[in-house]
């Protein structure tokens, strides 16, 4: 038996990580979750212990998964980048998803989209592995029942079921364009809302979307992201990776003012319009079908649920050498793994 940790340093990555807990402990592993900033204090998994950085050291994991950017390299263990979400162009490819921080020993990719890009940057590097597994977070919006979906959708009756989510980023940010729309709609009653904001979202913005629950929306926090995804029909929203998320299902989503409007989305950039772009949502023509399903099988074709498991199955590749000799790390993971120890408050001896 051994033993593995898995890190998060924000809310929403615990989504990520609850999938691959499940598959460790059903392997029969020990699992401990380093969680800190933003996510400290949260609870990941019933089974799965929060601890703090003097005992993550001290379990020498076998294996540390991230589903942040960075991971602490003084950890024992091979160090494995989860990813906290899709690659939306919010950022040039070197500060953004593709970015190489010298940390990571393996990259699990999501699908060719990742895959193809970041197997170039390990020809080029040499001290990193690449395999695409799918993702973690997306394994339950492929099992055959989700209870806490169908509980969101419940009292929706017959009635269709359009989410609603939007990013922190303030130029970017769908949630105070929309809110005057979106309430008309749901003072409408002819479908059901469901709604969420980015945990980093003003104050203001979570309490006036609040203020909107009642007979014909509920709000939801983020830890139910993917079971709201999986009740909704379609989905608003602007630049955030919810996007991919939901076109992974095959399903149509309308997006405002997006950052990089593709053939997949329903884009809009008047307010007064969400109404007729609604309708077009519910009542896909094929061509905007079949550009739904072609993004979704280039950013995640896996549709089995069992992501989890793969990522499991690279990462004991990845320990029995099977991938092949990596280079040591870069200086500047060293550097990053320096400003990590300051941050977490530790400085006695690492893996």
């Amino acid at each position: 038996m051994a033993d593995y940790l898995l890190y998060a340093t924000e809310r929403y990555a615990l989504p990520i990580l609850r999938p691959l807990a499940d598959a460790l402990i059903d392997d029969g592993h020990r699992v401990s979750a380093l969680l800190v900033r933003g996510a400290s204090g949260a609870a990941l998994h019933s089974s799965v212990p929060s601890v703090d950085i003097r005992t993550a050291v001290a379990l020498r994991p076998r294996a540390v998964f991230s589903a942040a950017n960075d991971v602490p390299g003084f950890l024992s263990g091979a160090k494995v980048q989860l990813f906290h979400g899709f690659n939306v162009e919010k950022r040039s490819d070197g500060r953004g998803h593709f970015r190489i921080r010298g940390l990571f020993d393996l990259y699990c990719t999501q699908g060719p989209a990742t895959t193809e890009p970041f197997r170039k940057l390990a020809a080029k590097h040499r001290h990193f592995a690449v395999v695409e597994t799918g993702w973690p977070k997306l394994d339950p919006l492929f099992r055959p029942r989700d209870p806490a979906a169908e509980a969101l959708r419940a009292p929706a009756g017959d009635r269709p079921v359009v989410m609603f989510a939007s990013t922190f980023t303030e130029r970017l940010s769908a949630a105070p364009h929309l809110f005057e729309a979106i309430a008309a709609e749901v003072a409408r009653g002819e479908r059901y809302w469901l709604l969420t904001l980015h945990p980093k979202c003003a104050p203001v913005w979570f309490e006036r979307y609040r203020d909107l629950a009642g007979a014909n929306a509920c709000f939801f926090e983020t830890e139910q992201l993917i079971a709201a995804q999986r009740a909704a029909d379609v989905l608003v929203a602007d630049t955030t990776s919810v996007v991919s998320e939901f076109v992974v299902q095959r399903k149509p989503v309308v997006t405002f003012r997006n950052r990089s409007p593709k053939p997949h989305m329903i884009d809009f950039d008047d307010a007064a319009d969400l109404p007729a772009q609604l309708v077009r949502a519910f009542a896909p023509d094929p061509a905007l079908q079949q550009a739904i399903d072609a993004y979704a099988n280039a950013i995640h074709p896996h549709r089995d649920g069992r992501s989890s498991q793969r990522v499991v199955a690279a990462t004991e590749a990845l320990l029995r050498g099977e991938l092949g000799a990596l280079r040591r790390k870069p200086f500047k993971g060293w550097l990053r793994s320096l400003q990590l120890r300051r941050e977490l408050g530790y400085w006695g001896p690492g893996g």
